[in-house]
């Protein structure tokens, strides 16, 4: 079994995805702002931190919580994602940093600071989009989001060749259309064929064995476009 930390759990996938690990006998560290909805299950194996993931002394409690009560980190889903909507003449550099500061500056700093609680055979899982993919279709009005979600992509694809004589492996899944709360932001009134709990069934299988077949790679994990 084993010690997973999971951000962005108060909805959609991150909130399936705590209780599905836990269900399974592992140790879950469930970091949202809104800590209610994991509350209300109230799972035993479920430990849960009211986080901002843009602010450092909070990203702090985590590292502490972790030296007082595991040591080590088998695996990290980075799932937690901000998104802004907007014509592009309409982003300010604000709209711009809050995307950025969830989506990769507190994606970096977390890892950072879970480094020195990893071993040989940890797994940092990071939930990126479609629209992050070189390549792929482009939608009106996510100019921050999907620019945020394709640096993340490179950052992980470093940090996989920076570590790999740790043998911690770094892996992506650019997510298409899941029927969550985002997408719902994203693109209003567009239902897609994939639940957030089918979805969080596959990001369970992959964060606990892709690891064995994976390493620095960005998996494209869609059905639909959106």
């Amino acid at each position: 079994m084993k010690n997973v930390v999971i951000t962005g759990t108060s909805r959609g996938i991150g909130f399936e995805l705590a209780q599905h690990f836990a269900k399974n006998g592992h140790q879950v560290l469930a970091l949202s702002r809104n800590t209610k909805p994991l509350e209300d299950v109230n799972h035993p194996n479920i430990k849960i931190l009211s986080v901002d993931l843009s602010s450092h002394s909070d990203l702090e409690k985590v590292s502490k919580f972790i030296t007082d009560n595991w040591e080590s980190v088998g695996i990290l889903i980075h799932n937690a994602g901000k998104l802004i909507n907007k014509p592009f003449t309409e982003l300010s550099s604000e709209d711009f940093l809050d995307v950025y500061s969830v989506n990769v500056f507190a994606v970096a700093e977390l890892t950072k600071l879970m480094i020195p609680k990893m071993q040989k055979g940890t797994h940092v899982v990071t939930i990126s989009s479609m629209g992050g993919i070189q390549g792929s279709m482009k939608f009106p009005g996510l100019a921050a989001y999907s620019s945020a979600k394709g640096a993340v992509i490179t950052l992980s694809e470093v940090l996989a060749e920076e570590y790999k004589k740790q043998q911690i492996a770094f892996n992506v899944l650019a997510l298409g259309a899941v029927q969550t709360e985002m997408l719902a932001e994203a693109f209003p009134g567009y239902e897609a064929p994939i639940s957030a709990q089918q979805m969080s069934n596959y990001v369970y299988d992959f964060a606990i064995n892709g690891n064995k077949f994976y390493n620095g790679k960005v998996l494209q994990v869609s059905s639909t476009t959106p």
